[in-house]
């Protein structure tokens, strides 16, 4: 393929992705399989590697991050981030509606918009490209995530359309319940503290230095207001149409009042049917929907004139607590779970709520049988936020955290700089055992099919998995026939508790002998991921087997080996070098290894040249033609090795903007030399 070719099909490419992106993630219409889009975008991929003088910022192979941000730059904003004033009743909203009419007359036109419980962004586009994203901050100025906001494929990289050559939209980062819940179950499975709420989550996400990672956590966007030095349209509701038809989502959750009777009644309406939506809102939004009306009435030093949000109350209910649960999870974290008097809370009966960690039970001076109030607004989880210490009895004692674990006994203990209480017997406690193999098994782990809703129990009861070797001891004659009854909540009511028959049958027997003898070609770091290790996700496991490609040559790292590992930092190496110092671990390993589990992983990147053949490089900054995961792999194309820390024995450091300033000065310190993006390509070509 000649150059000009590449070039054409580059911009082809990107040009059908992103408009598959706008189908899907805009209109909700799938026009393509996901398995085809997938195949585009490695295409995609390929090309640019092979061509990276035509990658561009805003390519849609962008999305998948890999870039690191070490710091996010100050910007300040064009157009000031002004927040709105709350209202939390009708007689508020009216004041309002007074002082709007007292200005602009009567003839006033309101749009009424869902309050999204996110994170307000700012989005800059020039020449139809997305070319900044800021958030908030105090108004003024915000921190510009613009990495991390182009791995939202909601949000268009390139628009289509006739629109202005500048303007800055504004609107809500959020995440969908189905995301969150999904991030806190891998954070549950991981020993790793919940997320307490979508927003905060969000927020969290946003400043997250690995845009791989953020990529990953599937946030998305609604758009809410533009902003131009030109007048768009007239009006606030068209301008929204129009940035629609460019490839923005805008909310189709918005109306137009004439009369506050309008607004009350879609407050109404919302307060109840928010509770159907798959993501979480606040409120609802009221603004004057004409520009020169919004003109008139203008700011005040903090919000405008022509806005207000009402705010709806959090869904809280008033219950006695009844007692406390421990919970011990497969890393040992021990979690306090409150058993509460059943209570109807947002539609739902809600008989338990988390307590998260000792810290929590000691800040809310939780005492036992005390009245609580729970809360589930903007929580998927409820919890408990205050107690109703008038109503406390006389003799009511403190709660106090356990000391030893609830199910093997052991004295637990807590790390310095955790929250956690952990219980330190991962090799006979019940649950850690239990919850270890309920891992190993899982989809993205070992992917060991028909073995769920509590045939791993059942295999403990009957002593026939002590640990994650022993699965493969199994035989078909060991499963055929085991069963075992669970009690169980309806889900209609929770009050009524059904009895469920878990069985083994001819089929489920056959299946997971053949499921494990097809574990046998998962890859090296599935594998390493399905240990268990603690820290050691999905990600951290890549990371490992991309530096240690064998189990024998992980074996072997040093603590300030691991560390020179991407994303390797103090508490994962230490994870890492005790986990594999303890003996039990090392004999699960070597019959695993018997058994035929694959502990080594050929590399899948393609020399290209031996250019940099024995050269240690390290990659620093922000790039404008790669991300920092793409210039690793061209490093190892070329024969080069990737270290992430800075010693006499580096070669060259490519630098992009934003290289941390210790990093410069150790470098420079070293006499290591410092090159740039461009130099490096020089190098190689």
């Amino acid at each position: 393929m000649t150059s000009e070719e590449a070039k054409k099909k580059i911009s082809d490419l990107s040009e059908e992705l992103n408009r598959h992106n706008y189908n899907y993630y805009v209109l909700d219409n799938q026009v393509i399989s996901d398995y085809q889009f997938d195949l585009m975008l490695q295409e995609l991929i390929d090309l640019e590697k092979k061509f990276p003088e035509f990658v561009e910022a805003n390519s849609p192979s962008q999305r998948v991050g890999g870039a690191i941000t070490k710091s996010f730059e100050t910007v300040v904003h064009k157009f000031p981030m002004l927040s709105l004033s709350n209202s939390y009743n009708e007689s508020e909203l009216l004041e309002f509606d007074e002082r709007v009419r007292k200005s602009v007359g009567n003839d006033v036109e309101y749009i009424c918009e869902l309050k999204f419980d996110g994170v307000a962004i700012s989005l800059s586009y020039e020449n139809g490209q997305l070319k900044k994203a800021v958030t908030r901050g105090d108004g003024t100025k915000g921190d510009d995530v613009t990495l991390n906001i182009r791995t939202i494929k909601s949000i268009p990289l390139q628009l289509s359309g006739n629109f202005p050559d500048f303007f800055e939209i504004r609107g809500e980062i959020y995440y969908p319940h189905a995301s969150f819940n999904k991030l806190n179950q891998d954070r549950l499975e991981e020993g790793m503290q919940l997320f307490a709420n979508p927003r905060n989550a969000a927020s969290g996400t946003l400043k997250m230095q690995n845009s791989a990672e953020v990529a990953r956590r599937k946030l998305d966007c609604f758009l809410y207001y533009l902003s131009s030095d030109d007048d768009i349209t007239d009006n606030h509701y068209d301008s929204l149409t129009l940035a629609k038809s460019w490839g923005f989502r805008i909310s189709t959750y918005m109306v137009k009042c004439h009369h506050m009777n309008e607004v009350f009644e879609f407050i109404k309406d919302w307060n109840v049917d928010r509770r159907s939506l798959p993501f979480d809102i606040d409120g609802i939004v009221i603004k004057v929907n004409d520009f020169k009306q919004q003109r008139v009435l203008g700011f005040t030093a903090k919000s405008p004139r022509w806005a207000i949000a009402y705010k709806f109350k959090a869904d809280e209910a008033k219950t006695k607590l009844v007692s406390i649960d421990f919970q011990v999870g497969r890393t040992g974290v021990v979690t306090p779970v409150a058993n509460l008097e059943s209570v109807l809370l947002a539609g739902t009966v809600v008989k338990r709520a988390t307590l998260h960690n000792a810290d929590v039970i000691q800040q809310l001076g939780l005492h036992h049988h005390d009245t609580v109030i729970v809360e589930k607004g903007g929580e998927i989880i409820p919890k408990i936020t205050s107690v109703a210490s008038d109503l406390r009895l006389p003799d009511s004692e403190p709660v106090e955290f356990i000391q030893c674990c609830p199910e093997c006994g052991t004295t637990l203990i807590r790390n310095e700089g955790e929250s956690a209480w952990i219980c330190p017997n991962a090799y006979t406690c019940p649950p850690q055992i239990k919850g270890k193999i309920e891992h190993f098994i899982s989809r993205k782990a070992m992917n060991i099919e028909s073995l769920g809703e509590g045939k791993v129990e059942i295999l403990f009861d009957n002593k026939l998995v002590s640990n994650i070797a022993d699965l493969y001891d199994l035989k078909y004659s060991d499963l055929l026939g085991l069963e075992k009854v669970f009690a169980i909540e309806d889900a209609e009511n929770p009050m009524i508790i059904k009895e469920r028959k878990v069985s083994f049958r001819e089929k489920t027997a056959e299946n997971i002998i053949q499921s494990l003898e097809n574990s046998k070609n998962v890859p090296f770091n599935r594998v390493l991921f399905a240990l268990g290790i603690r820290f050691v996700g999905e990600t951290v496991a890549k990371k490992i087997v991309e530096a240690y490609p064998t189990l024998d040559k992980l074996l072997l790292a040093k603590k300030e080996e691991l560390l020179e590992v991407d994303e390797i930092g103090d508490r994962i190496a230490d994870s890492l070098l005790e986990f594999f110092s303890n003996q039990d671990n090392i004999s699960v390993i070597q019959r695993l290894k018997d058994f035929g589990i694959q502990f080594e992983q050929e590399s899948t990147i393609k020399r290209i040249s031996a250019t940099l053949e024995g050269k240690s490089i390290v990659v620093s900054g922000v790039f404008a033609n790669f991300s920092r995961d793409q210039l690793k792999e061209i490093i190892e194309q070329h024969g080069g090795n990737n270290v992430s820390s800075i010693s006499a024995k580096t070669d060259f450091i490519v630098a992009g903007e934003n290289m941390g300033p210790a990093k410069r000065e150790k470098a420079l310190k070293l006499g290591v030399p410092i090159i740039t993006e461009e130099e490096f390509i020089k190098r190689i070509t």
